[in-house]
């Protein structure tokens, strides 16, 4: 009988094993990718550099302010609803009111370096 439980328990820890080596390595090549500098080169650098600084990926932000396209209009204008929505004397919430001013920071960011990139670029084609 102690023998079919020893088997019984050994079976067990294999098959947590693996599934606990299986979940870290996905949880590994998870972290690799979301490592990868977004676009590459210099400006893909910065890039990944602003978000680890601020804590906010671009993806993240823009699903906050609930916009698709990097576009500067966009941004203020769904900030602006966003921020004055969740007003706390109307009800609404700091945390949620601290999450766009955030996201739109992230985004004003995200801008700049694209612009110094666009930048750049001219003046070297020039």
């Amino acid at each position: 009988m102690a023998k079919y439980i020893v088997q019984i328990v050994v079976l067990g820890a294999q098959i947590v094993g693996r599934a606990f080596a299986r979940d870290l390595e996905q949880e590994y090549q998870a972290s690799q990718e979301a490592a990868k500098p977004a676009g590459g080169g210099r400006q893909g650098t910065q890039s990944t550099a602003t978000s680890a600084k601020t804590g906010i990926s671009v993806e993240e932000a823009m699903r906050i302010l609930n916009i698709e396209k990097m576009d500067p209009a966009k941004i203020n204008e769904s900030y602006e609803h966003l921020f004055n929505s969740n007003d706390k004397s109307k009800g609404g919430s700091f945390y949620l009111q601290s999450k766009v001013v955030r996201a739109k920071e992230r985004l004003d960011e995200e801008l700049k370096i694209q612009t110094d990139s666009a930048s750049s670029k001219m003046k070297s084609e020039s």
